[in-house]
């Protein structure tokens, strides 16, 4: 029987042409992310099974891909349950592996950390547009320091970058905070056990819309006057830093006044010393599904591209399930493959590449002439130049057409009688 041609479902092969791309986009995060002082480190694709189900991602628990036991430690006839086979799982983001590594770490790292980490994740998620089941993470993390420097850094960072990649694509970071959640919920009148599903609700706003909120808060039982409160509160609370102090005043009796201070200086400082040109608003309805985050989260959407390019928050208590230590902690994830997916639709090329040069050179050419046509291609090289030296193939104008979708602009032709042009 013939294998199997296609990769795996989710999963997609990666043309020359793709790649360039990649590649660039990668070294514009990772230059950009270096100059704020971020540090580049690496952890394995594979966690402990324990750590990946702590409960620490979300509904991501759900599309782990699990690594069965292996040799004596595989016990089928024993088993009873699907846990009893796994001991491991492939990462399905960088944020958990990034806790451990820091817990086993830190000793011998600075104070603050500023983490720098890009790398490939794995989800068992519905394939579509713009999401894989192998898909990179472009990862920044600042661990140790618990003042809001740590959110503003990030978010200029982040969006420095962006303006550097997609400068012609408008973007807006929406910004909020776990308290002021937790703070209008219980203002309304929800009750503190019931905030998950609230939250979870709210979060399908982008969606269902106002009403639909609405109408699945109602279908959940909670109080309609609780619920028209909720929505009106919602519907009224502004986008800008003064908006997040008027709301702070009236949700003081359920929200430290920290919380709403702390948010609106953030927005204050981005907006006076941001260099990089995007709206940053406040967004009362932004939840983001990880269950981990514990104050500031952010998001950011692109002009044109459903769903988010970026996101990240603050977890103060996940290193702490590793070392029994609260430490403050703060990242944001660039969606690098729906970057590249938006560069690909645009028909992006890549600015300042290096000029690629194709020698052709004829079948059954001499060792000696093949020895000069190799001796002038090193030549070029050593000027910055690429040059691919390849046996002309019989359909020369195909080849030709495959290697101008790869960047090669110029093309020298080498015969048994001498060069062509």
């Amino acid at each position: 029987m013939a294998l199997t041609k296609k990769p795996v479902t989710g999963m997609k092969d990666i043309t020359p042409a793709e790649m360039q791309i990649r590649e660039y986009v990668m070294n514009q995060i990772k230059e950009t992310y270096k100059s704020f002082g971020f540090s580049q480190i690496d952890t394995p694709c594979v966690e402990h099974i324990a750590n990946l189900t702590s409960k620490q991602g979300g509904d991501n628990e759900k599309l782990i891909f699990k690594i069965m036991k292996r040799g004596d430690k595989l016990n089928l006839d024993q088993a009873q349950t699907e846990n009893d086979l796994t001991d491991s799982g492939l990462r399905y983001d960088l944020t958990l592996p990034l806790s451990r590594y820091y817990a086993n770490n830190a000793a011998n790292l600075p104070s603050p950390f500023k983490a720098l980490q890009m790398g490939s994740v794995w989800r068992a998620d519905r394939p579509q547009k713009g999401r894989f089941r192998q898909f990179v993470q472009c990862d920044i993390d600042i661990l140790g320091d618990p003042t809001s420097l740590a959110e503003i850094e990030l978010i200029l960072a982040t969006t420095t970058a962006l303006g550097k990649i997609c400068p012609n694509n408008a973007f807006t970071v929406r910004i909020n905070d776990r308290g002021i959640l937790k703070g209008m919920a219980l203002y309304c009148g929800f009750a503190e056990e019931s905030m998950d599903q609230v939250f979870i609700i709210l979060d399908k706003m982008d969606k269902i819309g106002m009403e639909g909120v609405e109408k699945e808060l109602l279908e959940c039982g909670h109080a309609k006057e609780s619920v028209e409160k909720y929505l009106e509160l919602l519907g009224g609370a502004g986008t800008d830093a003064e908006s997040v102090r008027r709301l702070g005043a009236v949700l003081s009796e359920v929200l430290p006044e920290t919380v709403s201070q702390n948010l609106a200086h953030i927005m204050d400082t981005v907006t006076e010393v941001a260099e990089t040109d995007f709206k940053l608003e406040f967004d009362p309805t932004l939840v983001r599904g990880m269950s981990y985050y514990t104050g500031t989260i952010f998001e950011v959407s692109m002009e044109g591209f459903g769903g988010s390019v970026a996101g990240g928050g603050r977890y103060d208590k996940m290193i702490g399930k590793f070392t029994g230590m609260e430490t403050p902690a703060c990242g944001f994830s660039i969606g690098f493959e729906r970057i590249v997916t938006i560069l690909l639709d645009n028909g992006f090329t890549v600015p300042g590449a290096a000029e690629k040069k194709a020698y052709l050179f004829e079948k059954n050419l001499d060792a000696a002439a093949l020895a000069g046509v190799i001796r002038e291609a090193m030549e070029e090289r050593k000027k910055g130049i690429q040059v691919l030296v390849a046996q002309m193939n019989k359909n020369k104008k195909f080849q030709k057409e495959q290697l101008n979708k790869e960047g090669y602009t110029e093309f020298k032709e080498f015969y048994r009688e001498g060069l062509k042009n």
